[in-house]
């Protein structure tokens, strides 16, 4: 009897680090891999992946942060603890590989994959690799990546382009069952849905519901506005369903919709572009992010595939202009997507994950479980510690040049 294969698989903190591995799930079953999830004690991956009925993993997790928080001096401590912890769960399940989405749970599973001999692959959905990533990179034995141009950022060696996974049933939507779920009456109008990220977004929220008489107008709404964010004063309005967030029902909101507004994360626009759907992407700020998303937007904006708002000039009067403009432009638009020449991703990961699976777990002397940790926790103190320097040496700068410039005014 053929020995079964193990996979286990890692990444949360946001849906956008899970629905992927979610995606894959199916193809590595069918391939034979028995499946297990190692994420965070708490974070939304555990709901997530609980609900694919696939044994899951909680592990001590810190957040990396680029800017100065006294949580920095603390988290390090989680992630040698997590670190431990995946060391102890991998010598125990002896996975034939590891696969990683990212995120902060991620690090210490790769890292301590990498110390028990286990390859591991990890996949990138943005542009530039996020912090996360960057870490877990130098134990990965491959690297696989959405964009042509986030090639140039990984080693040659490892860099993969292999696309996003995307979820089977996205392409087996029911519309008709939407529209009831949503409560319009008939199919007299167009669908606009809004999609504001796992989180929801305050900004796109309130932009939406500011121009909501006049959508409505033209379009039935579909609006996810994250949770607690559902405003009780619009409930009752005829063509306009919102809801916190959406699981199961979303592969029928998709097959739906006809038009889509959305945040720039990777494998949301990902989606939208397997799904042929004209959209208009609106990624957040680079004050409130490290700026992937707005590097996700103009990589599509410029392949044709969305239209594109900078956050800082969403008004009233460009969101209108842009989803009259969109839609009026949709078949252009779907024509774009359709000539995309989009990849088999789930195809290509699953070759790269059987061409690098192997059934043997070295066994380790305590020194050398002990040593790479030790090497983990100064590493991360000292990213901490120089982005502390950092901070402060601008803030004097800062401070330095308010001072010249009031004496100056004097």
């Amino acid at each position: 009897m053929a020995k079964s294969k193990k996979i286990v698989m890692t990444g949360g903190g946001t849906a956008g680090h899970v629905t992927p591995n979610i995606a894959l799930m199916p193809a590595l079953q069918e391939a034979g891999y028995e499946i297990t999830y190692i994420g965070s004690y708490n974070g939304m991956e555990k709901e997530l992946i609980e609900a694919q009925k696939i044994p899951y993993i909680g592990i001590s997790s810190g957040k990396l942060r680029r800017y100065f928080d006294w949580k920095n001096f603390s988290d390090p401590f989680k992630v040698l603890k997590g670190y431990g912890q995946a060391i102890s769960i991998l010598r125990k399940l002896k996975p034939d590989v590891v696969f990683s989405k990212g995120g902060f749970v991620s690090v210490p599973v790769v890292l301590a994959a990498k110390h028990c001999h286990i390859p591991a692959i990890i996949h990138e959905s943005d542009i530039t690799p996020g912090l996360a990533n960057k870490i877990a990179i130098r134990g990965a034995k491959k690297v696989c990546c959405n964009f042509p141009e986030t090639m140039k950022y990984l080693p040659a060696e490892k860099a993969v382009l292999t696309g996003s996974p995307i979820r089977r049933e996205l392409f087996h939507g029911d519309a008709e069952k939407s529209l009831h779920y949503c409560g319009f009456p008939d199919h007299s109008k167009p669908v606009l849905l809004i999609v504001g990220g796992s989180s929801g977004s305050k900004v796109i929220n309130e932009a939406v519901r500011k121009v909501l008489p006049e959508l409505l107008e033209q379009f039935y709404i579909i609006h996810l506005c994250g949770k607690g964010n559902l405003d009780e004063k619009l409930k009752g309005v005829i063509g306009y369903a919102q809801f916190e967030y959406a699981s199961a029902e979303l592969t029928d909101m998709f097959a739906l919709a006809d038009l889509a507004i959305s945040r720039a994360g990777a494998n949301s626009i990902c989606e939208l572009l397997a799904l042929h759907k004209p959209n208009i992407l609106i990624p957040l700020s680079a004050v409130a992010s490290r700026g992937d998303q707005i590097l996700n937007a103009k990589s599509f904006a410029k392949q044709g595939f969305s239209y594109v708002i900078e956050e800082e000039k969403l008004t009233d009067q460009t969101l209108l202009d842009a989803v009259r403009e969109v839609y009026a432009d949709r078949e252009k638009y779907i024509h774009t997507m359709s000539e995309s020449g989009q990849m088999d991703s789930i195809g290509t990961i699953l070759k790269l994950i059987l061409n690098n699976s192997h059934a043997k777990t070295k066994k380790h002397a305590y020194l050398l479980y002990v040593f790479p940790a030790i090497c983990m926790f100064l590493y991360i103190e000292i990213q901490i510690f120089y982005i502390f320097i950092l901070s402060q040496i601008s803030f004097i700068s800062s401070s330095e040049r308010d001072k010249c410039s009031h004496s100056g005014t004097a």
